[in-house]
């Protein structure tokens, strides 16, 4: 048997250069990296030897380069992942956060945090976290509740069985996730004789499960028998590759789709079948048919409690779930009737043979209804009041061509986006709502924007989420991959405020006004985003806005516009009732009057049948 001596840290930088996907291309983009005590010099050493064969991309913050690899990872439909190294301490924890996204989403990245010495000469390291019960505990035990594949790596031979564990995990279609490789950071610098075959190239195929066929033949006859059936569309549509397969059976079989976050631009906004978002922050068209619907067709969907409402906009007496799903987990959900396998196969198995049968007509009309009201709140205002969220989303999409990739997350932007933005083609509308973490906006553009770099990437983030974490725009210059940043300045956190004010609370400690303060807050967020290399510009009307996209469009560089808007209008038409506890006892009427309306929308709840 061949061998050839290498540290563990270069045969661990060679074996992940040599993966590649079903279209035979790198599944690695790269491997983005801060350097610390714990990797410098082991997996840092290696990288740099590595070169372009896997190449390095410096970030400013850890869970900020996590965001970016997870938002390549999404924009790619999982079929491309990035991984991610820091040093022992707060820049491994810096990405637990990211974890945790990238496991509720269902997202493939490597994390590689330094670890401890696994030989413990010269504990405590730097760095090190103490457990004074348990001497094998360190800062990355933290990772394991967040990790879809955990594993600690005390010798080199480890990575022999490791590597191929965390790439099988990776590629999986049910079980993808992150995948926390711990290296010890002498076991990194150590070196062996490695089989020279275990650095050949390997192709790792997408797996597209078979439904049973059992299952699919109660998944026809539930079909055949509805008389109001409906689809909601979720991420998984998009990581199957089956949009087009769910346009041809939802036209072939009549059947309404509606779209949840991660699901959004599964059809074209101007299908005459895609009804609109769903759920809390649906369309009043989706949500409408959804109300009366006796099947709930949900395919690629967790069916969180925004898609459904909290489980009370489902409101047919006899309405059934059809959970069409890869992971089991899922289709087990709520009584569901179950079809575990590939959306695609199961799309083309089942239209093969439901053959030309077709639902009853619905009330197309809903849609236009519903399109008219989007427009009316997108339009260009006439006053010269604040604009709103929906004013300025109105603005930056009549401002993109139908290849634009909006880029969003937490706040009330999201919300506002699923109702409001029409989005043309798959992965043109790419919000992480699943985590819905604030901070992931702009290191997530910059993800997208090298994962599609021919399509023009447009970042759209409130104020507080912006000065949550925004280093990657810095980074975005230094790479050259430009984003387009509108920055949307409600002052403060605006959604919570008016989920605040909705629950019967005052304005508190949410808007900057209303919080504790003895100098009244200024950002300036222009020369904020100037000084880190960006064209900034500040805009007064959603007209100058407009103006700004074209120069935007047309600069060589990232590009940060802001706007001031409104923190208190939402758009009234569409959405649903969702479950937030208001509180059972209080001094204030608003808050006891609060919770009459909370008990009585209680009982419309449906969660377990």
């Amino acid at each position: 048997m061949k061998t050839v001596r290498l540290t563990a840290a270069q045969a661990m930088v060679r074996y992940l250069s040599q993966q590649q996907n079903e279209d035979v291309v790198p599944f690695f983009g790269g491997c983005w990296a801060i350097f610390g005590h714990g990797n410098v010099a082991g997996i840092g050493e290696a990288l740099h030897g590595a070169g372009d064969d896997f190449p390095t991309w410096r970030g400013h913050n850890e869970q900020g380069m996590a965001h970016a690899a997870i938002a390549y990872a999404k924009a790619s439909n999982r079929k491309r992942a990035m991984t991610v190294t820091t040093s022992i301490g707060p820049g491994a924890t810096n990405m637990v956060t990211a974890a945790a996204l990238a496991h509720v989403n269902r997202l493939p990245v490597l994390f590689v945090p330094g670890d401890i010495f696994a030989n413990r000469a010269p504990d405590p390291v730097l760095q090190q976290v103490e457990d004074f019960g348990d001497g094998t505990i360190s800062a990355n035990d933290c990772f394991k509740p967040v990790s879809r594949y955990f594993d600690r790596i005390m010798r080199p031979e480890q990575l022999l069985t490791a590597l191929p564990r965390a790439m099988a995990t990776l590629t999986d279609a049910a079980d993808c996730g992150p995948v926390t490789l711990a290296f010890c950071q002498d076991v990194q610098a150590e070196a062996f004789d490695w089989p020279e075959s275990f650095f050949a190239s390997k192709v790792w195929k997408t797996p597209r499960p078979r439904a049973d066929l059992d299952q699919l033949a109660d998944a026809v006859a539930a079909i055949r028998a509805a008389k109001q059936p409906m689809i909601i569309a979720g991420g998984g549509v998009h990581y199957a590759d089956a949009c087009d397969d769910l346009a041809k059976f939802a036209h072939r079989h009549n059947i309404p789709v509606g779209e949840t976050q991660a699901g959004k631009s599964a059809l074209p906004w101007d299908d005459d079948l895609n009804l609109g978002s769903i759920g809390v922050t649906g369309a009043s068209s989706a949500n409408a048919i959804a109300e009366n619907a006796d099947l709930i067709i949900a395919i690629g969907t967790r069916l969180q409690d925004f898609t459904t409402g909290s489980w009370a906009l489902f409101k047919h007496p006899d309405r059934r779930i059809l959970s069409i799903n890869v992971c089991g987990y899922d289709t087990a959900k709520h009584n569901a009737i179950a079809v575990t396998g590939d959306a695609k196969a199961t799309l083309v198995e089942l239209d093969k043979i439901l053959g030309d049968h077709r639902a009853p007509a619905f009330d197309a009309s809903l849609k236009s209804d519903w399109m008219a009201a989007v427009d009316a709140v997108t339009a260009t205002p006439t006053s010269n009041n604040l604009p709103t969220d929906a004013q300025v989303i109105g603005a930056v999409q009549r401002s993109v061509d139908e290849n634009a990739i909006v880029v969003c997350a937490a706040g009330g932007l999201p919300g506002e986006l699923h109702k409001l933005w029409k989005a043309s083609k798959p992965n043109g509308y790419h919000v992480e709502y699943g985590f819905s973490c604030m901070g992931y906006e702009i290191a997530g553009g910059l993800g997208v924007k090298m994962a599609k770099p021919d399509r023009d990437v447009v970042v759209m983030v409130g104020d507080g989420s912006y000065m949550m974490m925004n280093s990657e725009l810095a980074t975005s210059v230094m790479l050259g991959h430009k984003i387009i940043t509108v920055i949307l300045d409600n002052r403060g956190y605006g959604c919570i405020n008016r989920l605040q004010m909705a629950t019967g609370g005052e304005s508190f400690n949410n808007l900057l006004d209303t919080a504790r303060h003895v100098v009244p807050s200024a950002i300036d967020f222009t020369a904020h985003a100037g000084a880190m290399g960006a064209i900034a510009e500040k805009v007064s009307s959603v007209t100058e806005l407009e103006a700004a996209m074209e120069r935007a469009h047309k600069a060589d560089r990232s590009y940060a516009i802001v706007i001031d808007t409104d923190p208190l209008p939402s758009t009234d038409a569409g959405g649903n009732w969702w479950d937030v506890a208001v509180p059972e006892v209080s001094v204030r009427p608003t808050v006891n009057e609060a919770r009459k309306k909370y008990e009585t929308a209680l009982k419309a709840q449906r969660p377990g049948d």
